[in-house]
C-alpha cells in the first residue's frame, strides 16, 4: 500500500485504537477526496508495471461507490496521459440473465463509465457473461478464474460493500473458499437493486459473481463505502467477528486490505462514534452531549438518574473527574436537551429567545421550505410546515425535482386517458391530445423492463405529481403564488441516473432564494446515500447559498436541515424538536395521502415494505419516546431539524 497516495484527509487507525478496528481503515472528509486518493494508488501500480514492462491486472466493481473512481481515471488518462494500455480487468459480477446492453448491464456500466473512455485494448477487459444458457456457467466460471490464474493473480482488487456485507456478489452465508459460480442474490440485495429495474418484480433474481477465494488471493484489495447508509455494516465488517453472514469481515484476515471510507460510512467505528472509549480525549459540549445521552440510552435511564458509578463503569471516569459529579453533569445536559422542544418553529414572538432553538424577531419570517421530491415537505416535515404557516409566517414551499420517475406505468395511462375522456365529455377537440395519448399507449404497452421513458410519458408522470404536490401545498394553506416548482435539469434523465450537480441547477436555487430572501431556509439533510437525489439536492442549495453569503439579507438567514422517511437525526445532533398532538399527526397524515401516486405499492418502495405515512408516523412516534425515555416530557410525535452553520 502506497502510504503516501493513501494519506487521509481526516484520520487512520493506529496503535491503540486497533483494539477496536481488525482491518486498515482510512476515513476522508468526502467520497471525492477518497476516490481521488484510490485513483493515484491505481494509478501507481499501472505505472509501476509500466516500468517492468508488464501488465497490470485489475479487478473492478460496480454499483455506486466506484461511479468517482472511475470519473478520476479517465481524468488521469485524458489530462494526465495514465496509458491502460498494460492493463488488464476483471469484473467481479454480472446479473443473470442479462443482455450486455440492457440499461442495467454491468458491461454498459463500464464501459459507459471507463473502458470506452480510455485506451485499454477490447481483448483485455473481461465482465462475466450474462448471457449463458444455466449448462454453459459452470465451464465460463472455471475459466474466467483460470485465465486470472494464467495472468498470475489481481494485482489491485476494487471493492464495495452491500448492506448485508456482501462483496461481489456472494451474499450472507458464502464460504470463504467459495468459487467463481451462479449465484441467488439476496432479497435485501434486490430490495436494493430494485430502483434500478422499476420495481421488486423486474429485478434479478440470480448472478454471475467472482467468488471469495480468488478476491482474497489479490495481492491488494481496496474497499470502498460512501454514506450514512453504510455506516452500521462498516462497522460490524471492521469491528465484528469474521463471519460467513458478512461476507465482508473476511477481509480482516487479508494481509494487505483497506477500508476506505467517508466521513458518514466511518461513523459508527468506535473510534468515531465513542473516542473517549479509545483515548484520551478533550471533552467539547458536542462529546459531552453525545457520550451522556448514548449512556442514558444504552443504560435505559433518564439523564437524571445517571450515577457516578455508571460513568466511570462505562469509560467516562475522565469526564466525570473534569466537570462532575454526574448530577451536575447531567442537569446541564437534561437542560440542553429541554431547549431543544418548541411549538415554535418560526421562533416566539414577544418572548424570551435566549434558550429557545430560534430568534423571536422577526415576529413574521419569510420561510422557504425545499422539497427534494414533491412529498418529501409533508412526509418529513409536515407537522412543522403547517404550524409555520398557522402560526403567520410567509410560507414558501419549492420543489426541486419533478419526480416522475417514482410514477407506475398505469397511472400515467390512467391520466391520460382521463383527458382523453374530459375532452369527449366537454365536446372539446384536441387532435394533439389524442396524438400523445396513443403515442403513451404504444410505448407504455411494447416497454421493456427499465427502458427509458419517452419525453411524453415522463412530462405526464411529473404533471401527476406536480398536481398532488400542490394539492399538499393547498391542504397546508399555501397560495399558488408561494408555490414553486423548479424542475431543476441535473433530475431530468428519465433514468436512476441523474446527471451531476451543474452550474444551471445552482443558479435556479440562488435565483429562487435571491427572490425570496428568506429568514428561515429548510432543506432535506438526507447524508445516506452521498449520490442520491437528496444529496444532489442539498449540494446545490448548499452551493447556493455560500454563493449569497455576501448579500444582506443573508445575515438574517438560517439554515434548518430536516431528515426523509428512512431516518431521523441522532439524539445528540437534534437542535429543534417541533412536538405534535395527535390530531396534528393525524391531520399530516391525510396531507400525505394528498399524493396518491406514492401509495399502495410506490415505485421505489425501498426496504421498508410501510407506506410512507406509516414510515413517517413511526419516526416521529420513534423521536418522540427517546426524549420521553431520556425523561422529558411525552409527545405523540416530534419532528427534528440540525442547523447548518454557513
Amino acid at each position: 500500500m502506497n502510504q503516501q497516495t493513501m494519506k487521509s484527509t481526516i484520520d487512520k487507525a493506529t496503535g491503540f485504537e486497533k483494539r477496536f478496528e481488525n482491518i486498515n481503515t482510512v476515513v476522508f472528509q468526502n467520497s471525492t477526496e477518497a476516490s481521488k486518493a484510490v485513483a493515484q494508488e491505481i494509478a501507481a501500480v499501472i505505472k509501476s508495471k509500466q516500468e517492468k514492462n508488464e501488465s497490470c491486472i485489475l479487478g473492478l466493481a460496480t454499483g455506486s461507490s466506484p461511479k468517482g473512481l472511475y470519473a478520476e481515471l479517465v481524468r488521469l488518462h485524458k489530462e494526465e496521459g495514465l496509458s491502460f494500455k498494460n492493463v488488464i480487468t476483471f469484473n467481479l459480477d454480472e446479473y443473470y440473465p442479462m443482455q450486455p446492453d440492457s440499461i442495467n448491464s454491468y458491461v454498459r456500466f463500464m464501459k459507459e463509465l471507463l473502458l470506452d473512455q480510455v485506451d485499454i485494448l477490447p481483448q483485455n477487459y473481461h465482465i462475466p457473461d450474462g448471457t449463458l444458457s444455466k449448462e454453459e456457467i459452470a465451464n465460463y466460471c472455471a475459466d474466467y478464474e483460470a485465465k486470472i490464474e494464467a495472468l498470475g493473480g489481481i494485482d489491485l482488487q476494487i471493492l464495495g460493500i452491500g448492506g448485508n456485507g456482501h462483496i461481489g456478489f456472494n451474499e450472507s452465508g458464502s464460504l470463504q473458499n467459495s468459487k467463481t459460480r451462479l449465484v441467488a442474490l439476496d432479497h435485501i440485495t434486490r430490495v436494493a437493486a430494485s430502483g434500478d429495474f422499476s420495481g421488486l418484480s423486474n429485478t434479478p433474481r440470480t448472478a454471475i459473481t467472482l467468488g471469495v477465494k480468488k478476491i482474497m488471493e489479490a495481492k491488494q484489495v481496496i474497499l470502498m463505502a460512501w454514506g450514512e447508509g453504510k455506516s452500521n455494516i462498516i462497522q460490524k465488517s471492521v469491528e465484528g467477528e469474521v463471519t460467513n453472514l458478512i461476507p465482508a469481515s473476511f477481509l480482516q484476515e487479508h494481509n494487505n486490505a483497506v477500508f476506505i471510507l467517508d466521513k458518514e460510512a466511518s461513523s459508527k467505528l468506535t473510534r468515531i462514534n465513542r473516542p473517549w472509549l479509545v483515548e484520551k480525549i478533550e471533552w467539547t459540549d458536542n462529546l459531552i452531549r453525545k457520550a451522556v445521552l448514548g449512556l442514558a440510552l444504552d443504560l435505559k435511564k433518564p439523564i437524571l438518574m445517571l450515577t457516578d458509578a455508571d460513568y466511570i463503569e462505562n469509560g467516562m471516569s475522565d469526564l466525570l473527574a473534569d466537570s462532575g459529579p454526574a448530577y451536575d453533569i447531567n442537569i446541564k445536559i437534561f437542560n440542553k436537551l429541554q431547549n431543544t422542544i418548541t411549538g415554535w418553529p418560526g421562533g416566539k414572538p414577544n418572548a424570551d429567545d435566549t434558550n429557545r432553538p430560534e430568534r423571536a424577531e422577526p415576529a413574521r419570517k419569510r420561510v422557504l421550505l425545499f422539497s427534494p421530491h414533491p412529498d418529501d415537505d409533508i412526509i418529513s416535515m409536515g407537522g412543522t410546515f403547517m404550524r409555520l404557516q398557522e402560526q403567520g409566517h410567509e410560507v414558501h414551499v419549492a420543489y426541486q425535482t419533478s419526480g416522475n420517475i417514482a410514477v407506475a406505468d398505469d397511472e400515467a395511462l390512467r391520466f391520460a386517458n382521463f383527458v382523453i375522456d374530459y375532452n369527449e365529455k366537454f365536446g372539446i377537440k384536441s387532435i394533439e391530445a389524442e396524438d400523445i395519448y396513443k403515442k403513451a399507449v404504444a410505448f407504455l404497452k411494447n416497454k421493456k423492463a427499465s427502458e427509458i421513458d419517452i419525453p411524453e410519458v415522463r412530462y405526464i408522470k411529473g404533471l401527476i405529481r406536480k398536481g398532488e404536490a400542490r394539492a399538499t401545498s393547498h391542504f397546508v394553506g399555501l397560495p399558488d403564488a408561494q408555490i414553486h416548482f423548479m424542475e431543476l435539469p441535473f433530475y431530468e434523465t428519465g433514468t436512476i441516473e441523474k446527471k451531476p450537480l451543474g452550474k444551471e441547477d445552482i443558479q435556479i436555487t440562488m435565483d429562487l432564494i435571491e427572490k425570496i430572501k428568506p429568514h428561515q431556509i429548510y432543506a432535506a439533510g438526507d447524508l445516506a446515500d452521498p449520490h442520491g437525489t437528496h444529496k444532489v439536492c442539498l449540494d446545490a442549495i448548499f452551493e447556493a447559498v455560500k454563493n449569497l453569503k455576501p448579500k444582506d439579507f443573508m445575515k438574517d438567514c438560517w439554515v434548518w436541515l430536516y431528515r426523509g422517511a428512512w431516518q431521523e437525526w441522532g439524539i445528540d445532533e437534534i437542535e429543534m424538536a417541533v412536538p405534535m398532538s395527535p390530531d396534528q399527526v393525524l391531520t399530516k397524515r391525510h396531507g400525505i395521502f394528498k399524493h396518491q401516486s406514492q401509495k399502495d405499492g410506490v415505485v421505489f418502495q425501498g426496504t421498508d415494505s410501510r407506506e410512507f405515512w406509516q414510515r413517517a408516523e413511526d419516526r416521529n412516534s420513534e423521536t418522540a419516546q427517546l426524549y420521553n425515555q431520556l425523561g422529558l416530557a411525552h409527545y405523540a410525535a416530534m419532528e427534528a431539524f440540525v442547523r447548518w452553520e454557513f
